[in-house]
């Protein structure tokens, strides 16, 4: 019995004694449950909409403040029809609302006047609920102005979804799908890649070898490219002729995105690799610590601007993020690299970061 309980306190001081085994335990539980606590919500929060007044009269400035008050909604201005399909393009709005001319008076004299809300329908959920929050914030003012009155007033919405009229779920998942398979795929197939040397006995070849590190680090990614540009053509040709998902804008920028993109995650998974020291830990690291992030804080499925402000800010390290906002972008809105360029130069940022890290680390090693 004694022998038995010495052997039980000593795995306690092996498990205790193992960060890893300890953050694993505690660590993730912890990460995952803040992560879904926070990130996955139906709510909206600090939404930016645009609003386009062409009335520009006090009962429009009235309404105008009462959505502005709201928490649901980040407000700016626009001054006409033209800024409203850059603004949707350059990502800078989930909506806008636009009153119709001499609102006002309409409303005055005809008892009704119309207001349009036009929603970017590349995320429908998000589409239809600024949809459903706006015809509530114009119901209540309805309601407050139609105290006492014998003939009500009435407000008009007329909702127009665009770049996604039929509120196709699958335009919202393949982009997301796709960003999920290309970035896990191809971080696990080179997260393995040095710890296998390791494991192996082969780095000793490596370590003694006249080749550079920048030469390993490259020669080990260089295979997993074609292996990956393939899977994201097939990716790719089923979204089209399977799912029906339209390709608005050009092939070849849709293309070179999703090879700067499977460059950044090919890079990671290498990082990964040079700091893991076992097969499966680089396994457990890039499954774990790149799946979660990449679901919930990529903005495929949940607005980020509705989750806390440290998740808005740890979101901007996921490349998943930025690849997400391009490929909607390419696909389903057809704009050009005038409107994506910032997005791509963070991913090419990103890319030469991790491959950096990456051959710092093997130097280190080599010593």
């Amino acid at each position: 019995m004694k022998r038995f309980i010495g052997f039980i306190k000593k795995e306690f001081y092996h498990i205790f004694r193992d960060r890893r085994s300890l953050f694993i335990l505690f660590g993730m539980p912890i990460v995952q449950i803040l992560l879904f606590g926070f990130a996955i919500t139906n709510e909206i929060n600090n939404v930016d909409i645009a609003i386009l007044d062409h009335s520009k009269d006090a009962t429009t400035k009235e309404i105008i403040n009462k959505i502005a008050a709201s928490n649901y909604f980040s407000v700016q201005l626009i001054k006409n029809e033209a800024a409203i399909e850059k603004a949707f393009q350059k990502g800078k709005v989930k909506a806008v609302i636009n009153f119709e001319k001499d609102f006002s008076e309409k409303l005055t004299k005809e008892n009704k006047a119309t207001v349009q809300i036009i929603t970017d329908a590349t995320e429908p959920n998000t589409a239809n609920t600024i949809v459903g929050y706006t015809n509530a914030i114009f119901q209540n003012y309805l309601h407050e102005i139609n105290k006492g009155k014998i003939v009500p007033y009435a407000i008009g919405v007329e909702s127009h979804m665009v770049y996604n009229q039929e509120l196709k779920g699958v335009f919202m998942f393949v982009p997301g799908v796709m960003t999920i398979i290309l970035m896990l795929v191809s971080a696990m197939m080179t997260s393995i890649s040095i710890t296998r040397e390791k494991e192996l006995g082969t780095m000793e070849i490596l370590l003694v070898s006249p080749i550079k590190p920048f030469q390993v680090i490259i020669g080990k990614v260089v295979p997993y490219i074609f292996l990956s540009m393939i899977n994201a053509t097939i990716i790719i040709l089923l979204s089209i002729f399977v799912f029906k998902m339209p390709v608005q804008g050009s092939f070849f920028l849709l293309g070179f995105e999703s090879v700067l993109f499977i460059l950044s995650a090919l890079a990671l998974g290498i990082l990964i690799s040079t700091i893991s020291t076992t097969q499966q830990t680089a396994m457990m690291v890039s499954m774990m610590g790149l799946m979660l992030p990449t679901i919930l804080l990529s903005g495929f499925i949940f607005p980020i601007s509705s989750m806390p402000l440290p998740l808005q800010i740890i979101s901007n390290i996921v490349p998943a993020k930025w690849f997400v906002i391009i490929i909607k972008g390419v696909m389903l809105k057809g704009v050009g690299i005038s409107f994506i360029w910032k997005e791509t130069l963070i991913l090419l940022g990103m890319t030469l970061f991790f491959i950096g890290v990456s051959i710092k680390k093997y130097k280190i090693r080599l010593e």
